[in-house]
């Protein structure tokens, strides 16, 4: 179906695309077509939809889901959140999800391959994680924590203007959709000790000693 969208949306015929990806009948193909994406083929030319991915990693396989135009959910899959979050990801874009693979996450697969080989410091790819404004605003400044380094909670909250909303802070870093991308990893407590993360804290100090900021948080995890 991702196939076929995209062949649509690429100007191809609909009757070309019914049989190229597998239908003997229009009517087969457009009641699949509507099931999923919600609209039939002919209306489809504008459409969008979000492609998902099982992007391997040294740390476990990854889930990752994009758009043609940005990554929007990057989880590890063993973490008990994931389903949760898919269904936020299909609520905030009002679009299907399907198998499959696209430019955004070809792209996002070969800068976690170069982050986890050590050559990347900063990813480029495009995101697009909506959410509160206040979720969106400890979401940027994750990004603006440097490389090999760590924050506390409350550095966060100093940063964004909100000295007093610690405890938001957390529940916003625990709320991230696009693990590593936006390094919710380098948030740690007050002490120094590494905290929780919703991929496992084992890979959180993974993580941490692969950037060099993780050998206190090795000691006190």
């Amino acid at each position: 179906m991702a196939g076929a969208l995209d062949s649509i949306r690429r100007g191809a015929e609909i009757d070309d695309v019914v049989f190229e990806h597998g239908y003997e009948s229009h009517s087969g193909f457009r009641e699949a077509f509507a099931r999923t994406f919600g609209d039939p083929p002919g209306r489809a030319r504008t459409k969008d939809c979000i492609v998902v991915s099982l992007v391997e990693t040294p740390l476990g396989p990854m889930i990752v889901a994009a758009t043609s135009a940005a990554v929007c959910l990057a989880e590890f899959a063993a973490r008990r959140k994931l389903p949760a979050q898919v269904e936020l990801v299909k609520r905030r874009f009002q679009s299907a999800m399907v198998p499959g693979t696209n430019p955004m996450i070809d792209r996002v697969r070969v800068e976690l391959q170069e982050y986890f080989a050590g050559s990347r410091t900063r990813f480029e790819v495009p995101l697009d994680a909506p959410g509160t404004p206040f979720q969106t605003r400890v979401w940027a400044a994750l990004r603006e924590i440097p490389y090999g380094q760590t924050r506390s909670y409350e550095d966060i909250a100093r940063a964004i203007g909100a000295p007093g909303a610690v405890r938001a802070v957390g529940t916003a870093n625990g709320m991230n959709r696009i693990a590593i991308v936006i390094p919710c990893h380098r948030v740690v407590r007050k002490n120094g000790e590494t905290g929780g993360y919703g991929g496992g804290r084992w890979r959180k100090v993974a993580l941490l000693e692969l950037e060099g900021a993780g050998a206190e948080a090795k000691t006190l995890a």
